[in-house]
């Protein structure tokens, strides 16, 4: 049997993802689940929204 609190983990990446999924974001969840890391981390998600726009923006030219 699972450990409870990984199942609770999982359950709100599920719910993150699929919210993502209806934004249209564009994240996987493997970049969502580092995003979450990293604002868990003291990260100012809306500093990290910034830079995720910019490297899409640079990606794009090239």
């Amino acid at each position: 049997m699972e450990d409870p609190k990984i199942q609770e983990a999982k359950e709100t990446m599920d719910i993150l993802h699929e919210i993502s999924t209806i934004l249209n974001t564009g994240l996987d969840r493997d970049t969502l689940s580092l995003c979450l890391s990293l604002c868990e981390n003291g990260v100012n998600p809306e500093a990290l929204a910034a830079v995720i726009k910019e490297l899409r923006r640079e990606s794009a030219k090239n």
